[in-house]
């Protein structure tokens, strides 16, 4: 069984192909710039590498284009695209609708229902889906959403302090980044042996979020209803007191939309910094003396150690801290500063370990009694794993 996972932006496709019976990937590749006059294509299919630029109208002819790729006669690795037993995707927000779904009507209607909840996310999602169904009707479409991992987090950590009739409107903490917690919690109980580790998962990147799981579940995650909550992300604000929005329209002169508009896309470490959204640039920035780039990290550190610090109340300590994600994985910096002070608690990092990593490793020190990693996550492998199980199933 071959399955595609699909990961769309607004603007963008980007795919993993794995054939599942040894959930080996075969092939990967992307689209950018979809709609623009040119869009850069790119592929890495059996050792061979295509580079190439086409005009691509929309995601139902990107997605086209990825399987000429995948049967290309010398290029491809299909026979036909009727190899392709679904396409997956790793959708971000449901509501009503959670689990690992088969995209119908339906589950369109509730992803349009929380399409303001999740405005970078969503909406590009769901025009892709409608015109894949309509386009490629052959192949079926399996929908994986983000919230599904944190279902088994227990109410205290679900429910707001809000009329709890609001519950019913599907105001709640959702949780997301699903996939990549998940993963964590696969990948460090197959590396321990044991499946009843307290594991704090950091997926640390252009979203960010972490997550307290306790034998291979979701117990607490940082981000609520809305990926705009919880840590900065690079764009989006993270927690807000939701008070300040009426000072702020009114002293900017700007309607709800434009409010919302700024936080989700102009606030995080963008709206600090005034750098961008990209750490390496942020950092470099505040190493030239740019003090709001500086104020930036300072602000993103915090947040991290206060979730941090709520994951290891929750759990009653911790086996494992894992950071992931493209900052995780990459910033030792960002690490160290995470981690400062903190061998009271049992965290201690080797500060050469840290420096050196790459990839999957430890890098804690053998003092602490905390083990900490740096550890690539498979977000697509586990979306790949749920639409085969589905499609099994016979869902």
């Amino acid at each position: 069984m071959k399955v595609l996972v699909a990961n769309l932006g607004s603007t963008s496709f980007k795919y993993r192909l794995f054939d599942m019976t040894s959930e080996r990937q075969i092939a990967r590749g992307g689209i950018e710039r979809i709609g623009a006059k040119e869009s850069p294509i790119t592929a890495e299919i059996a050792g061979k590498r295509l580079e190439k630029k086409l005009p691509v109208p929309d995601h139902a002819v990107a997605v086209r284009c990825c399987l000429e790729q995948l049967t290309h006669p010398e290029l491809g690795c299909l026979r036909d695209a009727a190899e392709v037993a679904a396409i997956g995707f790793k959708a971000v927000h449901g509501g009503r609708v959670s689990g690992v779904q088969r995209v119908t009507e339906d589950v369109l209607a509730a992803m349009e229902e929380m399409a303001s909840t999740a405005p970078a996310h969503n909406p590009p999602y769901i025009a892709a889906m409608r015109l894949l169904r309509e386009k490629l009707p052959g192949i079926p479409l399996v929908a994986a959403f983000e919230t599904d991992f944190h279902r088994t987090m227990p109410d205290r950590n679900r429910y707001y302090a809000v009329p709890y009739e609001w519950a019913e409107w599907h105001v709640l903490r959702w949780g997301f980044h699903g996939a990549s917690h998940r993963y964590i919690a696969v990948r460090t109980a197959e590396l321990m042996g044991r499946n009843d580790l307290r594991v704090v998962s950091c997926h640390l990147g252009g979203s960010s979020s972490l997550c307290a799981i306790r034998n291979g579940q979701s117990v607490f995650t940082s981000m609520g209803m809305s990926p705009q909550t919880g840590l900065p992300n690079n764009n989006r604000v993270g927690d807000f007191d939701a008070f300040a929005i009426p000072i702020v329209m009114a002293k900017a002169g700007w309607t709800l939309e434009q409010t919302l508009d700024a936080l989700a896309n102009r606030s995080g470490l963008l709206g600090l910094s005034g750098v961008g959204t990209d750490m390496r640039d942020i950092r470099q920035a505040a190493a030239q003396g740019n003090s709001r780039a500086a104020l930036a990290i300072d602000v993103f550190t915090a947040a991290i150690r206060h979730y941090l610090g709520a994951c290891f109340v929750e759990l009653g300590g911790a086996d494992m801290v894992v950071f992931t994600g493209g900052i995780g994985e990459n910033d030792a910096e960002l690490r160290s500063a995470v981690c400062a002070n903190l061998e009271e608690l049992g965290l201690v990092l080797d500060p050469q370990k840290n420096r050196d990593a790459r990839g999957e490793c430890e890098i804690s020190d053998s003092r602490g009694r905390i083990r900490v990693w740096t550890m690539p996550t498979n977000e697509e492998l586990m979306v790949a794993r749920q639409v085969r199980d589905v499609l099994q199933a016979g869902g």
